[in-house]
């Protein structure tokens, strides 16, 4: 039977609510089977959309909005192991190792730039080392990211960004620009902020908020000094664990300004070096089976058992995987609400996630795996209800950015590997769009403590994860202000985006 807290059918859906809250729900999410239909935008509760820094932000229960209406992002706190490369190379802590560059610098840029750029990010460095500490002893979950939105805008408006809060209706995020002479290209940077649920910031999205505001305030800098027309724009992306918060922006225009956008995630993987390689795509599933109660004992078949349904779709599924491609994978779990064995459960639910190398080959997989539902369903006699949440693509990585990333970097001592990732992110489906670059970049981490466990969040705030961000960040700022700067560049990096397609 039909539940108001089943609406939440997975972390992929954006913003779905459950009963008396905010249910906006994005139109990539359908449902298939079934009479349910989508409501659209249901506007819950008035909300301040902003807080100035000196104000106590409230508790979400002060707001009015019940306790169930929060949001929940649950599908993918497992999906963000970034790690690269042999974990018999992984930087450990207390690991002073160096990299050796095996090629020499190509680039020319006048030294003045770089400079620039240099200098800016060492004198806010130890700004950035403080709103780093704040937000990662502050850690909010997904679409919930108020302390860190607020002082991540109040940060961007004292550098002299015009700073938009509550950006194109999502309460957290927020756009920050400047503007430099007339015409010039426009470069987005990201800064994401949320944490994960009983672990706080255990993927380091405090270091990532942190790179983005350098990165943006450095080309600033730059732009302002050597009288380059231009804009960048620094994007407050809220949920990207499990949220899908960039596909909503992508949804609502916040990157249709932009000419490329950056980016970078901190992880595991091999002292001083960052990696240009790809992440999987992923599509989330949600399904759910009703059929008939009955009393297992004195009238069984009476019944339609939905936990049958569940449990032949989850047999389906393992059969599949004998003929699945090796880098794909179908995983999930079955759930029930109020199950006794001696009652035929009326109602069960599976969450699943397809993954694959490329976005194509998961829509591919997706229609095996839907025939594998579908059939449990007539073999039981049960109706069946799947809901295909937001997506997240495939990492396209711009090879012309990439290639000056790695030059930039190569200054301080650092490498650039070319090893790809199981992980998935909402950043796959911005580089879909215009020409983006996201590297991962190694920190020291204990063995056994990658992406999303407690001992990453230790790691996430030490002296030496920020200053392997600081490394990154300058590279990235070089990057995003040649594209600015550089017609042949630019031009460059938008051929290989059009190859890309």
């Amino acid at each position: 039977m039909p539940r108001s807290d089943l609406q939440q059918s997975g972390c992929f859906s954006g913003l779905l609510g459950v009963r008396g809250g905010w249910k906006l729900r994005s139109p990539l999410v359908r449902r298939v089977g079934g009479n349910r239909k989508d409501s659209g935008v249901v506007v819950g509760p008035a909300v301040p959309s902003y807080y100035s820094v000196d104000e106590k932000v409230p508790a979400y229960s002060e707001l009015g909005v019940p306790e169930r209406a929060e949001h929940k992002c649950s599908l993918v706190h497992g999906d963000c192991d970034f790690s690269y490369g042999p974990k018999s190379e992984a930087w450990r802590i207390g690991d002073h190792s160096t990299y050796t560059s095996q090629t020499a610098s190509r680039l020319v840029l006048d030294a003045n730039l770089l400079k620039t750029i240099e200098a800016k990010l060492d004198e806010i460095n130890p700004d950035l080392r403080e709103l780093s500490k704040k937000i990662h002893a502050n850690p909010e979950l997904g679409f919930q990211e108020r302390y860190a939105s607020k002082h991540l805008m109040k940060f961007m408006g004292n550098h002299g960004f015009c700073v938009t809060p509550c950006y194109l209706g999502l309460e957290t995020a927020f756009r920050a620009e400047y503007t430099h002479g007339s015409g010039g290209r426009v470069l987005g940077v990201n800064s994401e902020m949320d944490a994960l649920p009983n672990m706080g910031h255990a993927c380091g999205h405090n270091l990532i908020a942190i790179s983005g505001v350098g990165i943006a305030i450095a080309v600033k800098e730059a732009l302002k000094a050597h009288n380059v027309s231009g804009k960048v724009v620094l994007l407050g992306t809220p949920a990207e664990e499990g949220g899908a918060g960039k596909v909503l922006l992508i949804e609502r225009g916040g990157y249709s300004d932009m000419d490329a956008c950056i980016m970078c995630h901190p992880t595991v993987g091999a002292p001083q070096t960052a990696s240009d390689g790809t992440t999987n795509a992923l599509q989330g599933i949600g399904v759910e089976y009703f059929g008939k109660a009955a009393h297992a004992g004195a009238a069984p078949w009476e019944g339609i058992n939905a936990l049958d349904a569940a449990v032949q779709a989850y047999s389906n599924i393992s059969a599949l995987r004998q003929q699945m491609k090796p880098d794909c994978r179908v995983h999930g779990i079955v759930e029930g609400n109020g199950w006794a064995p001696n009652v035929i459960p009326d109602y069960s639910k599976l969450t699943y996630l397809v993954r694959a190398p490329s976005i194509a080959e998961v829509n591919e997989l997706v229609k095996r795996v839907k025939a594998c539902f579908e059939a449990a369903a007539i073999a039981t006699g049960c109706r069946v209800e799947m809901s295909f949440e937001l997506p997240y693509y495939d990492l396209r990585q711009n090879k012309a950015l990439s290639e000056n990333f790695g030059d930039r970097i190569s200054r301080y001592g650092m490498g650039l590997t070319h090893n790809s990732t199981t992980a998935s992110t909402d950043f796959g489906n911005v580089s879909y769009e215009i020409p983006s670059l996201h590297p991962l970049y190694a920190i020291p981490t204990q063995p056994g403590g990658g992406n999303h466990t407690p001992a990453f969040t230790a790691s996430a705030i030490t002296q030496e994860a920020h200053d392997a961000t600081m490394l990154v960040t300058k590279g990235l700022a070089h990057t995003g202000f040649r594209f600015l700067l550089d017609d042949a560049f630019a031009e460059e990096v938008e051929g290989e985006f059009r190859n890309g397609k």
